[in-house]
């Protein structure tokens, strides 16, 4: 119970802290965009620096709940994001949720609670190989570093969805990295985790995605970005929790069969909410 508290209120944060910078990021220059001036011109406008407190705030509760639970596990329940920033979204345009919007929140948690029961995600040891390890890092960061590459040559609205994508990719690897950390930490303590150069890669991680999620929102309305982060950062995470950190889920045909289906559910969900007039720039 408290890590599912810990990462529901993590996604509230999360899901408020992303409205709030989508809606002063639009208000940017363009020349800014995938550029580090960008994070500069946003720290001089109020409500992107609220958003980033609540994001700053979604961060640490999520890594309280990674800390205190499996990726897989916490993953899911991060996806509900996505319905916190539809009500304040809601509040923004003065759009009710009608069908669509209970549509979506319903399957993101049906979807979650599907995943959840089938799975029944559980810790354990990781592999004692250290190439799964820097396989699945390598594949992550080079599928997010060809996304971004892709997304330059495309139009600003299939662009912001590309590089969202990369961002989500790379936030689910720190998420499993944080888990990593947090686990070392409770063992061997702050001296030996500073030691090591997975807090490192966390920081530089979460800097590199924050640039590209500020890009997104600049560069087309929130529907194109958000619903693509928001889908991207749960499978990645629990890709990599199951790829390196050693998370364990039920492999039986119907428990398979169950989270695929409830993982499809948590992406329709998200589809459709993020296509809900309520969701600013929709249509």
């Amino acid at each position: 119970m408290a890590v599912f508290l810990l990462a529901i209120s993590a996604a509230c944060c999360l899901g408020l802290g992303f409205v709030l910078q989508q809606h002063a990021a639009q208000r940017a220059p363009r020349d800014d965009l995938l550029h580090w001036r960008l994070l500069l011109d946003l720290m001089r406008m109020p409500d992107w620096l609220l958003g980033i407190g609540f994001m700053i705030g979604g961060q640490v509760l999520s890594a309280l709940a990674l800390d205190n639970g499996e990726v897989s596990l916490v993953e899911p329940l991060l996806a509900t994001s996505l319905v916190f920033a539809m009500l304040l979204a809601r509040v923004l345009t003065g759009q009710s949720l009608g069908r669509s919007g209970w549509g979506g929140v319903v399957l993101i948690a049906v979807g979650v609670t599907t995943f959840i029961a089938a799975g029944r995600p559980q810790g354990g040891e990781p592999p004692e190989s250290q190439l799964r390890y820097w396989l699945v890092f390598g594949i992550v960061a080079g599928l997010a570093l060809l996304l971004v590459g892709v997304a330059r040559r495309l139009p600003l609205l299939e662009e912001a969805t590309l590089l969202a994508l990369a961002a989500g990719l790379l936030y689910g690897l720190q998420d499993a990295l944080t888990r990593s950390v947090a686990e070392k930490l409770d063992v061997d303590g702050l001296g030996a985790v500073l030691a090591t150069w997975q807090p490192y890669t966390v920081v530089v991680i979460g800097v590199v995605g924050l640039l590209l999620v500020q890009s997104a929102f600049e560069a087309a309305p929130l529907r194109m970005s958000l619903p693509a982060l928001t889908a991207a950062q749960p499978l990645t995470g629990i890709a990599c929790a199951v790829g390196f950190l050693g998370d364990q889920v039920r492999t039986t045909p119907a428990a398979v069969a169950g989270q695929v289906i409830g993982l499809v559910a948590v992406v329709a969900g998200v589809a459709l909410l993020g296509r809900h007039p309520a969701m600013p720039g929709s249509s």
